[in-house]
């Protein structure tokens, strides 16, 4: 038996037989040529692996055993990105980079300097987003898949939450020393890296951030150079996971 090195998406994973859904099925059958007796690697995205052997290799419809579920030694993350709304493919870009990382959730935030289309409620682009999560998870082979949510007003977002802030500031630290240096996912709390549009946040804007009363706010410097916020928010999270 063989094990196409690549994670497949389901959902639901239990014990006995399991249908694939088609887009997973054709993955499997069409373009990784498995056949019956060949092994699967199962994620749901929520923690749990599976090893499943292909009972029915149907392109359409592949029909698996499972005979053992297996829960991740990795805890769900603590960290989560909030960027703002960008032009472009720009937020699309970044889901495809950071949800390969250790991240809970990319929350898009519409903020006062967002750059987003006007009247746009951004359905097509949080779809994208969640596809290029999904396609993330199965390609990093990582336990816990990357959320997507918003568009939501940055206002309506800070005064809800309840949490750490990372905010990127020319006057912050160079490095942030959350959990004794074992990165930021080790930490108790939540905790969210705040990236701006491009220009960055308005001056009330990172007032409300730094006054912020439910969590401890960071600040965190990037460098020497200017940075697309897009660039921005992947260095930001290579610093702190």
């Amino acid at each position: 038996m063989k094990t196409p090195d690549s994670r497949f998406y389901c959902p639901l994973i239990t014990i006995g037989t399991i249908t694939l859904d088609e887009n997973e099925s054709t993955h499997a059958v069409r373009v990784c040529r498995a056949c019956v007796g060949d092994v699967l690697q199962l994620s749901d995205g929520v923690g749990h692996f599976a090893d499943a052997v292909i009972e029915v290799a149907d392109a359409k419809a592949c029909v698996v055993r499972v005979d053992t579920v297996i829960e991740s030694e990795r805890p769900r993350p603590k960290v989560s990105l909030g960027i703002a709304c960008l032009k472009d493919d720009a937020l699309e870009e970044v889901v495809f980079h950071a949800a390969q990382t250790e991240i809970d959730k990319i929350v898009f935030l519409r903020t006062d300097f967002s750059q987003e289309p006007k009247n746009s409620d951004l359905k097509k682009t949080v779809r994208r987003a969640e596809l290029k999560s999904l396609v993330s998870l199965k390609q990093s082979k990582k336990a816990w898949m990357t959320a997507i949510e918003g568009p939501v007003e940055f206002d309506k977002w800070l005064a809800s939450y309840q949490g750490d802030l990372i905010l990127c500031d020319i006057d912050g630290d160079r490095q942030l020393n959350l959990s004794g240096g074992s990165g930021a996912n080790e930490n108790t709390a939540p905790i969210t890296l705040l990236v701006g549009p491009e220009g960055g946040f308005s001056p009330r804007e990172i007032e409300a951030i730094k006054t912020f009363q439910n969590g401890k706010v960071h600040l965190l410097n990037l460098g020497n150079t200017r940075l697309r916020a897009r660039t921005a928010a992947i260095i930001a999270l290579g610093k702190n996971l």
